[in-house]
């Protein structure tokens, strides 16, 4: 069986090619794309078996690469959240496994891969609209982050945008804002409020206290017992410690 992963994570691709050949000693895995770009590369060059594909990479929805590639062998999509999709995926008898990975239910996958047939596979154009549809989905089950925020100051009320926002911080159950240029107004927002309401990938909350921007950290120390400390910018009114338990959170995100 020859198979092509696409998978933007690197752990979760060794995790799944670790298990595929467990699974399956002579499965050949003929290319694992990470992006958009290499997908379609991939299965434009490949004629695989079968093809597990995560559904959010760095550069987009993977919907993109199968509407501009046609495919004709079965899909297993992986996701960590993706549940808009599952009901779609299972009517067309397309699989799909939830992030982590669970080995018995990729070796439950691979058996009904094995069960089907050509004649059960959806028609080509089936197909295709069926990834129209969830990519459609997809971009309309994105989420959406706030972009700005109208604090107060003296008697005058002010739109900080978030690109301005270096951190936030919470103190005797007031959160302050903290701007690039230094400036500190008070938000009504808590700290797991504003956790929700943040893009993931701009800013992350270090501990209770703080939430910060990517573009606000300067040095990161090790500390003691496996814990970081940030040095951010501008400086901030208390140390900043990132638990051992967060630390490896933290590094994974500022190298995503």
């Amino acid at each position: 069986m020859t198979t092509i992963l696409i998978e933007d994570e690197a752990p979760a691709a060794r995790r799944l090619a670790k298990l595929l050949t467990q699974l399956e000693p002579d499965i050949q895995i003929l290319a694992q794309p990470d992006t958009i770009t290499g997908a379609v590369g991939a299965l434009r060059h490949n004629q695989p078996d079968l093809v597990f594909s995560d559904i959010r990479l760095a550069d987009g929805l993977s919907f993109e690469a199968f509407r501009q590639v046609e495919v004709s062998c079965p899909i297993i999509f992986t996701t960590a959240y993706d549940e808009y999709a599952i009901r779609a995926f299972s009517v067309n008898s397309i699989d799909y496994l939830l992030k982590p990975i669970d080995p018995e239910k990729l070796a439950q996958s691979l058996v009904k891969f094995r069960q089907l047939r050509p004649t059960t596979l959806p028609e080509s154009t089936t197909f295709q609209a069926l990834m129209t549809r969830l990519m459609q989905q997809g971009e309309a089950n994105r989420p959406v982050y706030r972009s700005r925020f109208l604090v107060s100051y003296r008697d005058q009320l002010t739109a900080v945008p978030i690109d301005d926002v270096a951190y936030f911080y919470s103190e005797q159950k007031i959160t302050h804002l903290i701007t690039a240029g230094g400036k500190l107004y008070p938000v009504a927002q808590t700290m797991d409020e504003l956790e929700t309401q943040l893009d993931p990938q701009r800013f992350f909350r270090a501990n209770r206290q703080f939430m910060v921007s990517v573009g606000a950290i300067g040095t990161i120390f090790t500390h003691f017992n496996g814990k970081l400390k940030l040095d951010l910018r501008p400086a901030t009114p208390h140390e900043v410690l990132v638990s051992r338990e967060k630390a490896t959170a933290l590094k994974a995100w500022l190298n995503s």
